[in-house]
């Protein structure tokens, strides 16, 4: 397991700046999306992206730990719950995919979809289960994982629901992100339980009524998580994800310290 760090935590930083940022941490690799000055150009990337990725795998001066793809310009646009752009989202993923391969990007990671409409959640899940088969037979040839993070203000909020659909959408991966269920008052222990399908991590804080918290106010037990993840036997890349966002108020954390004190604990963790 190797740390990462969210291109998205640093919303004024470019790409570059990051990239950097993260040599100086230490830390050897970062993912990569659409956001803040750090995005990467989408328009291009769906354009060319063999080309795209082979430059941005030359220029940074760390290594590409996974890509967040956003379907749409939004949560809800395009969304996998809803069957409706199931062709687009298919043309645009194969790019995604190219993408990930010639950027060295070993993960993409989407989100699960919301409510649309009069839909149950049910059905939400449903839908998604179908949208999601193409997805990973497009990806299985390449060695890219497809990864899903469950998360707050979808509809996939709870450990139980996400099981489901990992055993539904035979292949697919979480990006997990504990605190997406520890902010709804889920026990740690309860998370642990999806294990098995652990693609991608997001590491920071939380406690329930608060998405992001500073490392020693919140509920989470890392040392535990860690060991979670090497007994179910992840290899892969855990990105630090504090940021400063509107949403759910997580602008009130130096990003910068909490980043550092979570590499230190993973050090630790790694040394014992």
């Amino acid at each position: 397991m190797r740390l990462s760090v969210t291109s998205w935590s640093f919303p004024q930083l470019t790409l570059d700046e990051v990239g950097g940022l993260a040599r100086v941490l230490g830390i050897e690799a970062i993912d990569v999306g659409y956001f803040y000055r750090s995005a990467l150009d989408k328009a291009r990337l769906l354009r060319e992206p063999e080309a795209y990725g082979e430059e941005i795998r030359k220029a940074s001066p760390v290594a590409v730990s996974n890509l967040y793809h956003l379907f749409g310009n939004s949560v809800a646009e395009r969304n996998l719950a809803s069957p409706a752009y199931r062709r687009e989202n298919l043309t645009d993923f194969q790019q995604a995919l190219k993408f990930c391969v010639a950027v060295g990007s070993p993960t993409v990671f989407i989100l699960p979809g919301v409510i649309n409409g009069a839909q149950s959640r049910m059905q939400a899940l449903a839908e998604t289960v179908e949208s999601l088969k193409p997805l990973l037979d497009a990806a299985a040839p390449t060695g890219v994982s497809v990864c899903v993070e469950p998360h707050v203000h979808s509809y996939l909020e709870s450990p139980a629901m996400t099981a489901d659909m990992c055993e539904r959408a035979a292949g697919v991966k979480l990006a997990i992100d504990y605190a997406h269920f520890a902010v709804s008052g889920y026990r740690q222990e309860e998370i642990d339980a999806l294990a098995p399908w652990f693609g991608h991590a997001h590491l920071r804080q939380a406690r329930p009524g608060a998405l992001q918290t500073k490392l020693d106010e919140g509920t989470l037990n890392f040392p535990a998580m860690f060991s979670t993840f090497r007994d179910a036997g992840f290899s892969g890349w855990l990105a630090c994800e504090y940021v400063h966002q509107g949403y759910f108020d997580t602008v009130h954390d130096d990003v910068l310290t909490e980043t550092v004190k979570m590499r230190d604990l993973f050090r630790a963790w790694s040394a014992a």
